[in-house]
């Protein structure tokens, strides 16, 4: 009986073995393959200038950044458009891993250009659904081609620093061009700024003296001074003047209106104001003892002022303090104009033009121009001139003005005590102090 058993079991077996070999009962044999990895994407070709050619066009892009103002738009690029060269562009986005699907640009000119062929250009563009955008780019045609080769701009402004790493001042020098190298006017005025509550100075240069680069080099390391290489001349024949008929060139003072917005977007998210005005004025309060005290003063009356327009006052240079208290020895070998010495201030001619440089809250501006706000979000406030104004040690501007007739203005002197040692030891720094024998 046991055997019958195992032989029973041993036909069913070999049976059941014949049916599923001949009809193939079985599922089919698979050989289990991992899945092919996506390809990866070439590295992203991040651009390291601070201005960039734009391929196939006759444009240059400059910096881009988190811009949520304009409705239906993301990102503004700031850049230098040739004006009588515009056409239609596409937006396309680095997403944290892959290239988003392009979008249309809305490209704006500013209208101050001077009649430059070349102007300051803004272009807005609206972020795809589901794109981590980290990276941005401009296209000639809507179907990207070879994306990988092109040159891509970092999103700035992404972050909102803390309140407690947010800066008051800023200021905005918007170039250095033809080897400048009026160093102690620049250390002077530097230092006069630090004393009034200023937190960071961005400068824009494309040439300076080998003196004030030392200086700016000092500077920079401090963390004081944040400097943007501006090779401008490389690319187009910037102009030394704003009246193209006498200047000539491609585009208005090196570019000036340019790297004024540009430093108004880089400062957006950093930097409660903006001051905007050129390396020799000094932006004074007179009846305040610095900018933050100033500024509180104005602020629960203008809260929803864009610009604050301060007057810019010239103090010839050509004319000196007679008794010569400031004429230091120690700054005889230093390359530049002593601000201390020049105290006699001319009054603008109010039935002209009135130079006017500003105080700006960036968040509530769009375009700027040099002496005004083009685009804003909140209003413009003249702040009464014996309240505060520019201090502009320069040329003559009303030529025909004798020295009697000139206004007496020793308001820097209020800060020589703590002036003076400040600056010598950042010209001590950076070894362009005379030594005594």
């Amino acid at each position: 009986m046991e055997k019958g058993k195992y032989r029973a079991v041993i036909l069913l077996f070999i049976v059941g073995y014949f049916f599923i070999t001949v009809f193939n009962i079985l599922p089919p044999k698979t050989n289990w393959v991992s899945p092919k990895p996506k390809p990866a994407l070439p590295p992203l070709l991040t651009s390291q200038q601070s201005i960039t050619p734009l391929p196939n066009t006759k444009h240059f892009l400059v910096s881009s950044f988190m811009d949520r103002r304009v409705e239906g738009f993301d990102i503004r690029i700031i850049g230098i458009f040739r004006r009588d060269s515009i056409h239609p562009l596409h937006c396309i986005f680095f997403c944290a891993g892959f290239y988003s699907e392009t979008t249309s640009a809305s490209v704006l000119l500013h209208s101050d250009h001077y009649g430059f062929p070349f102007g300051a250009t803004d272009v807005l563009c609206r972020i795809p659904e589901n794109c981590d955008a980290t990276h941005v780019t401009l296209l000639t045609q809507p179907s990207p081609v070879n994306v990988s080769d092109h040159l891509w701009l970092p999103i700035r402004n992404k972050k909102t620093p803390s309140k407690e790493n947010r800066l008051n001042f800023t200021v905005c020098i918007s170039n250095l061009y033809g080897d400048y190298n009026n160093v102690l006017q620049f250390a002077q005025t530097l230092e006069m700024y630090k004393l009034l509550g200023v937190n960071r100075v961005v400068i824009y240069n494309t040439s300076c003296g080998p003196e004030l680069d030392r200086l700016l080099k000092i500077y920079s390391q401090e963390g004081f001074v944040e400097m943007v290489q501006w090779p401008i001349d490389k690319y187009l024949n910037p102009s030394r003047g704003w009246r193209v008929r006498v200047h000539k060139g491609d585009l208005q003072y090196f570019g000036q209106i340019v790297t004024l917005n540009e430093c108004i977007y880089r400062s957006m998210e950093r930097s409660r104001y903006v001051l905007l005005n050129d390396i020799d004025e000094i932006i004074m309060p007179y009846k305040h003892d610095n900018l933050n005290v100033l500024m509180d003063s104005l602020q629960p009356l203008h809260s929803n002022v864009a610009e604050f327009l301060i007057e810019s006052h010239i103090f010839p240079k050509k004319y000196f303090e007679p008794s010569g208290r400031f004429h230091l020895p120690q700054w005889s070998n230093v390359p530049g104009i002593n601000i201390l010495e020049h105290i006699y201030r001319e009054d603008p001619d109010r039935k002209k033009f009135l130079h006017y440089k500003m105080i700006v809250q960036p968040k509530l501006v769009q375009q700027t121009s040099v002496h005004e706000v083009l685009k804003k979000y909140g209003k413009r406030y003249k702040v009464p001139w014996d309240l505060c104004r520019f201090i502009h040690v320069h040329v003559a501007r009303r030529t025909s003005l004798k020295l009697e007739e000139l206004n007496e203005d020793k308001r820097l002197w209020d800060f020589q005590e703590k002036l003076i040692p400040n600056v010598d030891k950042a010209l001590e720094r950076a070894g362009l102090l005379a030594t005594e024998d």
